[in-house]
């Protein structure tokens, strides 16, 4: 997603150490306790922070069941797969939260809002991405409505024979070709989640789902193979979000991987079913290892920040493969992770990125980030 200034608003509330009582008059969370100085999780203190994180959450619901902007139903779709994971699933306001964006399905299947004139519209791809995951997940949706987002996306990937093909752009009805990894991840993972709603398909319609040997070309792509880069992952093949890099011998230009994008990728590669033994996964899992950080997103200093966050959990989890450090040990993500978020949380529950690229001035979105990686940081937690 593209730099904005929707979120001017919000960014007031990163600063914020009080909170109003939320809608059912529950009073705002305690203060949290300090970490330990060693950087060591105590026992009930992840769980603490989950609450205060959802407690935070609730207060910022408007009257209609949404979050943050009602044009971009994934942010409140991603609010409602937070409460999903921190056991919050059966409140009122996750239920409200999954009626507003149960309305805002297009007769197309999506999840999104028109903005005509908008380059990428209404962002239908991401926001059906998200909205199906979560939803799927909360379990407060029919089928028919997973089934029709399913054929939506489905509809979205791009074919012929360019270097976009198998990738997923902004939105269906683009009026460019367009494509890049975060769409393509989302929708990967999207369609994976929800693969076992085709159960519930009439019988004569046809499945959708998508090509993906496509998709795991059109990912594969996208990854370094010289230099320190080597294994991580670029956004897209011209859109420099992490800058460029240019070969010393050769003079040739390339865009640089960074760390959120490296993770992406792995995660599309774990939806493709590539093995553990696969060069490819191989050498990501060296670039993560290589530029293991919780104080920034690698390449991206802190533009982006607690979607690495959210992005590294879902990986990790899904890839089930140690990450081993530069001494030989293994890296233990989730206990660093959580202490690091921990040590983050605002006197008022909630996260927020003092850096405003990609929305993360608005605390709404950070502290859904937040606790979706909170609940992958518990032992066994899978994605």
């Amino acid at each position: 997603m593209n730099k904005t200034t929707m979120f001017s608003a919000s960014a007031a509330l990163c600063a914020a150490m009080l909170l109003p009582a939320a809608a059912d008059g529950t009073p705002p969370p305690a203060s949290p306790p300090s970490p330990p100085a060693s950087g060591a999780v105590a026992p009930g203190l992840v769980d603490a922070a989950i609450e205060r994180g959802v407690a935070f959450l609730k207060t910022q619901q408007a009257l209609d069941g949404s979050f943050s902007d009602s044009h971009m139903p994934a942010l409140t779709a991603l609010p409602l797969w937070a409460f999903v994971r921190s056991g919050a699933g059966d409140s009122p306001a996750a239920t409200n939260a999954a009626n507003f964006v149960l309305g805002t399905q297009r007769e197309d299947g999506g999840f999104y809002v028109p903005r005509p004139g908008r380059g990428g519209s209404g962002l239908g791809n991401y926001n059906t991405g998200v909205c199906m995951s979560a939803l799927h997940e909360s379990g407060l949706a029919p089928a028919s409505a997973i089934l029709k987002a399913r054929d939506y996306v489905a509809g979205s990937q791009l074919t012929g024979d360019d270097t976009l093909s198998g990738g997923f752009g902004y939105d269906r009805a683009m009026r460019r070709r367009y494509a890049d990894l975060n769409n393509t991840v989302y929708a990967m993972d999207a369609m994976r989640r929800t693969q076992s709603a085709e159960e519930f398909r009439p019988a004569g319609e046809k499945r959708a789902d998508l090509d993906w040997s496509r998709a795991l070309a059109y990912v594969s792509s996208l990854q370094s193979r010289e230099g320190s880069a080597a294994g991580g992952f670029a956004y897209n093949d011209r859109t420099p979000q992490g800058g460029t890099s240019t070969n010393a011998a050769s003079g040739k230009v390339t865009l640089r991987a960074y760390g959120s994008m490296t993770y992406a990728g792995v995660l599309a590669m774990v939806h493709c079913e590539l093995p553990k033994s696969d060069p490819r996964v191989k050498s990501a899992f060296e670039y993560c290892a290589a530029h293991w950080s919780l104080d920034e997103n690698p390449g991206m200093g802190r533009q982006g920040l607690f979607f690495y966050y959210d992005i590294l959990s879902r990986a990790l989890a899904a890839a089930g493969t140690p990450l081993t450090a530069a001494d030989g040990g293994t890296v233990d993500w989730r206990g660093q992770l959580a202490a690091k978020l921990v040590a983050l949380q605002k006197a008022d529950g909630s996260w927020c990125n003092d850096n405003n690229r990609f929305w993360e001035n608005d605390p709404v979105l950070c502290t859904s980030y937040a606790l979706l990686a909170l609940s992958l940081c518990k032992p066994g937690a899978t994605h």
